[in-house]
């Protein structure tokens, strides 16, 4: 005979008391404000005696002088940052010419000056055209990289120079015109790890003198662009349920193109961390767009190889047949709502990857 329980479960310490809060706002940071602190500006205007918001974090440092874009994910929405951070950003620089700063910007001391020769729209563009394209630049000693654990503007205020190899960025596109004789102003897209203050210093040298920037403004990250963001003035200003409402989704920041829908039965079990085979849900579509991502990863590692010289990795990368490799793909249940990403490959094979828990 089969006895029922009457054991009443204990709540555990971290039993969910309050809603999280979930999803993306797009903030316009003022400056003077260290990216950290909009962070936690943002996780205080969304906290409430309801609500949750200690999880959160943003996509892509801007320098306590800078201005613009920073997007800010909240929750689960933190679990796919790293597509933005991934992504190209746009920005808008003010050169000053003639002289340099220890920091490369204009919260630095000047440590040297030169003369400034004469310019036109015609040698501006002819500068810009020989930015574009890949190439490598030395990141700046006060930045946040770490070395041995210990950030690079540490040393440096320290007065250690400490010895920084070279990183591949791409200029997408550039744009350099006269504001006066000692000002340019500098619009740019580029590629992840691009120091805009070592881009103005390389400008102006190239030129014929030095620079620092005096003022930078981040334009666009990805898809998202500034003229969408909100001041956390007027945030602040908005009641609790339209700062709510100001959130975008918890996959927004995911750049992908292809959904696979999952029954009931499978949305429970990749929730397990259970692989699938999902052969028969691949429609041509997905086929091709796997197919597709495939080729490009294979042309982007293979490129990379090629100016590193590994050819290890690189045969290792074909020791895996083609209907094995995994491609990201967005997760959807059938009434349409976003569940997690996995990774699919042309064999069927389905691996959860990162889940949205709600």
């Amino acid at each position: 005979m089969s006895t029922v329980s009457t054991q009443i479960p204990r709540k555990t310490k971290n039993a969910p008391d309050k809603i999280k809060v979930n999803g993306v706002i797009l903030v316009d940071k003022p400056q003077g404000m260290t990216s950290q602190q909009v962070v936690s500006k943002v996780k205080y205007l969304f906290k409430s005696p309801k609500h949750d918001s200690k999880k959160a974090g943003h996509t892509g440092t801007l320098d306590p002088m800078a201005t613009g874009l920073l997007p800010i994910c909240l929750g689960e929405a933190t679990k796919f940052s790293h597509y933005q951070l991934d992504a190209d950003k746009s920005y808008q620089a003010t050169i000053l010419l003639g002289s340099q700063t220890d920091t490369g910007d204009a919260d630095g001391q000047i440590v040297a000056q030169k003369l400034i020769p004469h310019f036109d729209e015609a040698v501006l563009q002819s500068i810009a055209q020989q930015f574009l394209g890949a190439q490598q630049q030395i990141p700046p000693m006060y930045s946040a990289l770490k070395k041995d654990g210990k950030k690079l503007y540490e040393y440096a205020r320290a007065g250690v120079e400490i010895d920084r190899p070279p990183r591949d960025i791409v200029i997408k596109a550039i744009d350099l015109e006269a504001i006066d004789e000692q000002h340019i102003q500098l619009t740019v897209t580029c590629s992840k790890g691009t120091y805009v203050r070592v881009l103005a210093e390389d400008i102006a040298k190239v030129l014929g003198t030095l620079g620092h920037l005096t003022a930078l403004r981040r334009l666009q990250v990805g898809d998202f662009s500034v003229d969408d963001a909100i001041t956390l003035a007027d945030l602040e200003a908005l009641a609790f349920d339209k700062r709510l409402a100001r959130l975008l989704p918890v996959d927004a920041c995911i750049a992908l193109d292809a959904d696979l829908v999952l029954t009931a039965e499978q949305c429970v079990r990749v929730h397990m961390g259970q692989r699938l085979n999902v052969f028969e849900q691949l429609t041509e579509d997905l086929r091709n767009y796997i197919s597709t991502a495939i080729k490009q990863q294979q042309d982007s590692d293979e490129d990379k190889a090629a100016q590193q010289d590994i050819a290890s990795k690189k045969e290792a990368r074909e020791a895996v047949p083609l209907h094995e490799v995994p491609v990201d793909i967005r997760l959807i249940d059938e009434q349409g709502q976003f569940i997690g990403l996995g990774a699919v490959s042309l064999n069927g094979r389905l691996q959860p990857k990162k889940l949205v828990q709600l």
